[in-house]
């Protein structure tokens, strides 16, 4: 009689079988445990906060005389109380814009250096700086900016009042030294070029080989590879990068008290002295005022907060919709 022997067959894998991987080990019950209690943790601590502000923004806002959001007065010691917040929503969003439009193009420009034109031996030390500079902290830039940066930006300012004062926004009408919105927006542009740079170089190293090879095989420069393979997968790398970036110069504050004169006024003239934010107005203010004083402070506060919200989740819905460029389907 011939003998059989046991035929040893592969375990089937969970997904083959249509039932779910077993959680029966300790280690698995733990890990999904501190998992799902980290992102629990985290919902509660952001409702926490948005309970906080709107509670303490209620009181304030309740007893304010004046409008909200369109007040340019804040005297919330006053009789009786008037404040809004009209100019610190402009001085936050003005400058947070010229930041933007200084810092994106140019640490783009400096991610794509690093990541495909330096060589090796100068890409890696740059790389090193890059991630340097986004931990330096930000009164040490405020300091730089009130020694160095606000006295040598006087003649960048007359000349652009010389040379393109007809666009209104850069004509200069009021004598004073840089202590103007432009002047923090170009700060705030300094400060988040390391964040946006860092995070879209790492995004551009990403890019699959296969595609760049593929463009230079069919003739393509160095240029073209570029715009047509690296900056499409990349795309929604930068944007959120530049969210990134966008956030801190939304609520950067010691830098921005530091060189920013403060004025309850606005104007579309950039170059002149003044203007506020809401993150240097909290700052400014918040020692020396009362218990009112700091209810105003903290609605002002949530309306910040709201913005930081709205600003990425409006990021959130451009990359969804540009799927296609994620990298996730390569």
């Amino acid at each position: 009689m011939a003998s059989t022997t046991p035929i040893d067959t592969p375990p089937v894998p969970p997904a083959a079988t249509g039932r779910a991987p077993s959680t029966g080990r300790a280690g698995d019950k733990i890990f999904l445990g501190l998992s799902r209690g980290s992102g629990i943790l985290l919902l509660v601590i952001m409702a926490s906060i948005a309970v906080f502000l709107t509670y303490r923004a209620t009181l304030a806002v309740s007893k304010n005389e004046g409008n909200f959001f369109t007040a340019f007065d804040w005297n919330p010691a006053g009789d009786p109380p008037v404040f809004g917040i009209a100019v610190l929503l402009f001085g936050t969003v003005v400058s947070s814009i010229v930041a933007m439009a200084i810092a994106v193009p140019v640490a783009v420009g400096i991610a794509l250096f690093i990541s495909h034109y330096a060589p090796r031996k100068l890409a890696a030390p740059l790389g090193y700086v890059v991630d340097l500079l986004a931990a330096v902290p930000s009164i040490v830039y405020g300091i730089w900016g009130a020694l160095f940066l606000v006295p040598y930006l006087e003649g960048l300012n007359l000349w652009l009042d010389d040379f393109f004062g007809w666009t209104y926004i850069f004509d200069k009408t009021e004598v004073g030294v840089a202590r103007s919105l432009f002047t923090v927006g170009i700060l705030l542009a300094i400060m988040i070029l390391p964040i946006v740079t860092s995070v879209s170089r790492e995004v551009f190293l990403q890019v699959p080989r296969m595609n760049e090879e593929a463009a230079l095989a069919l003739g393509a420069t160095r240029w073209e590879v570029i715009r047509l393979s690296v900056l499409p997968f990349g795309r929604s790398g930068v944007i959120s990068a530049s969210m990134l970036g966008l956030g801190r110069a939304l609520g950067e504050t010691m830098a921005v008290a530091t060189v920013l004169s403060p004025s309850f006024v606005i104007s579309g003239h950039l170059l002149n002295p003044g203007g506020g934010t809401f993150a240097q107005n909290i700052a400014a203010k918040f020692d020396e005022a009362d218990q009112f004083g700091r209810d105003a402070l903290i609605a002002s506060g949530l309306v910040l907060f709201v913005l930081t919200l709205l600003v990425n989740g409006a990021a959130r819905l451009i990359i969804a919709r540009r799927k296609e460029y994620s990298g996730a389907n390569a």
